[in-house]
């Protein structure tokens, strides 16, 4: 994807809020021990987690290779 390879300053300050915000949710709700919302604070910093991989990892796909 050429957007994210022209945006490399957006690209850097998106992944680095979604890793902070997500891993603050994560380790937030893993405080809360027994409660179902710490569970639903986990989950959600954990696909913040992994939205920061896939922008990282979006310039270095190659269009051609598709599985």
């Amino acid at each position: 994807m050429k957007f994210w390879k022209e945006h490399v300053g957006l690209r850097i300050w998106s992944i680095l809020v979604f890793f902070v915000v997500g891993l603050g949710l994560v380790i937030g709700g893993w405080m809360m021990t027994g409660k179902l919302l710490g569970l639903g604070l986990m989950i959600a910093g954990l696909v913040l987690l992994l939205a920061a991989i896939l922008i990282y990892n979006k310039p270095f796909e190659d269009s051609k290779r598709r599985l």
